[in-house]
């Protein structure tokens, strides 16, 4: 399941800085303190160095100062070569806990769930659906991620979507993602937003995030690099577009519960450095 295949229109992320001035504009230079207590990290930002040895790279990303883990179904699983409790009794000893994880959730969810669920985890999350032909087809996915909700909440834990921007695209007059959104039980089904991809779409995240209040647990915290109309155009935060102190202080009144720090393209310096510089950016947030 490769949920970064999709090129969206160019054109769109041009746009951004004259539709919605305020929230892509300048992060760098803007920080306060308090929003959140601690932040995490989407283990896919370290895909290129994780998989040779994960323990280190756990070791190193503490370090860093995160200390909550969302993961991704790898090579090595969720666990990363693990049994469940063996990751989860590591992670303490290096003051992280796995909060969440992409998964495929086509295949032995009740099973993931439990497993998630055993170590005190809270989200097994759907990264990636792709775009579909007509609104009915996110009609379906809608009642699949109802029927997806209640696997994981007989386990203990939530399910949720992380979205692109695909799913912020009109189709036949509607928006997808308010689709899934409305055709969700809340009871059920929990959003991540990535905010990165709504930016990317040319919708501005506080308009969802106050209309679909408390449906949005988790974010993607990952910048834009300014003055392009590249797709995956991601960069270490505070070098990029994307004001993020308004919009994660917002979240937060708005039900934001975790925050996950993730990036796709990195500069010279490469993931590891990019994160930790990442961090120092996200610890000007802590309180």
């Amino acid at each position: 399941m490769n949920r970064r295949q999709f090129v969206v229109k160019t054109g769109q992320a041009a746009t951004l800085l004259a539709l919605f001035p305020n929230i892509a504009c300048g992060s760098k230079t803007i920080s306060t303190d308090g929003i959140f207590k601690e932040f995490g990290i989407q283990l896919w930002t370290l895909k290129d160095v994780i998989n040779d040895n994960p323990k280190e790279i756990f070791q190193q990303i503490a370090k860093m100062g995160y200390t909550q883990i969302e993961s991704f179904e790898g090579e090595k699983g969720i666990f990363w070569g693990m049994k469940p409790k063996e990751f989860k009794t590591f992670l303490n000893g290096e003051g992280l806990k796995l909060v969440s994880s992409h998964c495929d959730w086509t295949k032995d969810l009740q099973q993931k769930a439990a497993q998630v669920a055993s170590i005190d985890g809270k989200y097994l999350i759907c990264p990636w659906l792709g775009p579909q032909k007509s609104i009915d087809d996110f009609k379906i996915y809608a009642d699949k991620f109802n029927k997806a909700g209640e696997i994981c909440k007989k386990e203990g834990i939530t399910f949720a979507y992380h979205n692109h921007d695909y799913s912020f695209k009109e189709i036949e007059g509607q928006i997808p993602q308010q689709v899934l959104m409305d055709y969700t039980n809340p009871e059920l089904v929990a959003f991540e937003m990535d905010i990165y991809w709504v930016v990317t779409a040319g919708v501005d995240p506080v308009e969802y995030l106050s209309k679909y209040k408390n449906r949005f647990k988790l974010c993607h915290i990952k910048d834009r690099i300014k003055n392009t109309t590249e797709a995956f155009a991601s960069c270490t935060l505070g070098e990029g577009s994307i004001k993020y102190t308004e919009i994660l202080t917002k979240a937060k009144t708005y039900g934001m519960e975790y925050f996950i720090y993730e990036q796709e393209k990195y500069n010279e310096k490469g993931a590891l450095s990019n994160a930790k510089e990442s961090a120092l950016y996200l610890k000007k947030m802590t309180r």
